[in-house]
């Protein structure tokens, strides 16, 4: 029998193929057994509309990104992962970046130990931060949405990193100045898009979808607030006690 690992867009059903093709550029689309519906219609849409859906946060969009588009599989051995592992920390390091710059300021005066500890802090905010946001989505996935132990931590870890989609504007502001406001505006986006994603691969309830995303994006902006904390006055203060 052969494995069913499509899903229809419209429902998440299991089905065994999207097309069939009777020759190059003639397909028909398959419907599903389920909802009787076309399985998915994103197959003859242009990106710019599958792109369009994701940002409007329509399921379908996510089912066939994550089920229909990418291949996990595939992807591992290509080491695409790592790719956007290392993107996705990238995009992090210069958020913080941004936010010490707006909140410090770092100028031609600035000290070489200052400018040591900024780049510690950037380093142990990224890597600390979203090693603990990581283990919550994977212990919450487990524990309270109860996702079967098919669905990998590496399939997981791809629907959050392929939800974090909206960290990419924060490529605009190597452009254009904007508010630091404009990275909270953002932060909440990729944590709406990332409980979506896990409600679609979970098929659990949206309030604990929330509540483990929640959890995983409280933890990893309190690491960033401790490490912003100026060490060096409190340091002082406990030499003076």
């Amino acid at each position: 029998m052969k494995e069913m690992k499509f899903r229809c867009v419209q429902c998440g059903y299991h089905i065994k193929t999207l097309y069939v093709q009777y020759s190059p550029g003639n397909i028909r689309l398959m419907k599903c057994q389920n909802c009787r519906a076309v399985a998915d219609e994103y197959i003859e849409c242009e990106i710019m509309i599958l792109l369009i859906d994701l940002i409007l946060h329509k399921a379908k969009a996510y089912r066939h990104l994550f089920y229909n588009m990418f291949d996990p599989e595939a992807m591992k051995s290509q080491g695409l992962m790592w790719k956007f592992t290392f993107g996705f920390l990238l995009l992090d390091a210069y958020k913080i970046s941004i936010l010490i710059t707006n909140e410090e300021g770092w100028g031609s005066d600035l000290s070489l130990a200052s400018l040591i500890w900024a780049y510690v802090k950037i380093l142990l905010d990224v890597f600390a931060g979203n090693i603990l946001f990581l283990s919550i989505i994977l212990v919450g996935a487990r524990s309270i949405l109860n996702m079967s132990s098919e669905v990998s931590r590496y399939s997981i870890w791809l629907a959050i990193l392929a939800s974090s989609y909206l960290k990419l504007f924060l490529i605009a502001m190597m452009v254009w100045e904007f508010p630091p406001l404009v990275i909270f505006i953002i932060d909440i986006f990729v944590l709406s898009s990332n409980t979506l994603a896990l409600n679609v691969m979970s098929e659990s309830v949206m309030a604990k979808c929330f509540c483990v995303c929640f959890c995983a994006h409280f933890v990893k902006f309190v690491v960033t607030l401790a490490l912003n904390i100026d060490l060096s006055k409190l340091i002082s203060r406990l030499v003076t006690l």
